[in-house]
């Protein structure tokens, strides 16, 4: 069934170590479940994009970041699937706090990924986010 209500916002985060390694999460349900992706969620109404991130990065892995470095926005359609997501990604590279999972009845994980490492099964805005970090360091 399509989605009559219009775009929905979603936000991201790429959490970068000091090796270089990204932080990834593997979906259980929803939208490409069983593929690993940035951790992120739903921007709640009047919540900026930026709040949003910091709240959802702490509820999923229990670490408190700053979101202020855009990284790229990811706009995912799927007309017959039946959604729209435009979500900025913002670029983390320090945070307060150990990664842990917080919520297993959503995700498992968190793991970190060595840029030629990383897994097959990517979400969408996972490849996106990555793509735009290639560029960056280029």
């Amino acid at each position: 069934m399509a989605n009559t209500t219009g775009p929905r916002v979603g936000c991201g985060a790429a959490i970068i170590d000091s090796d270089g390694r990204i932080l990834l999460l593997r979906r259980l349900r929803g939208l490409e479940a069983g593929c690993w992706g940035l951790p992120g969620g739903k921007v709640d109404p009047y919540e900026t994009t930026a709040h949003a991130a910091e709240r959802e990065i702490h509820e999923e892995l229990g670490i408190t970041i700053q979101a202020r470095d855009l990284l790229c926005l990811v706009e995912e359609m799927d007309a017959i699937g039946g959604h729209h997501w435009v979500s900025p990604v913002y670029l983390v590279t320090s945070w307060q706090g150990e990664p842990a999972l917080m919520e297993p009845e959503k995700h498992e994980g968190p793991q970190w990924f060595a840029p030629d490492c990383l897994p097959d099964d990517l979400t969408t805005p996972t490849r996106q986010a990555l793509a735009a970090l290639r560029q960056r360091s280029a």
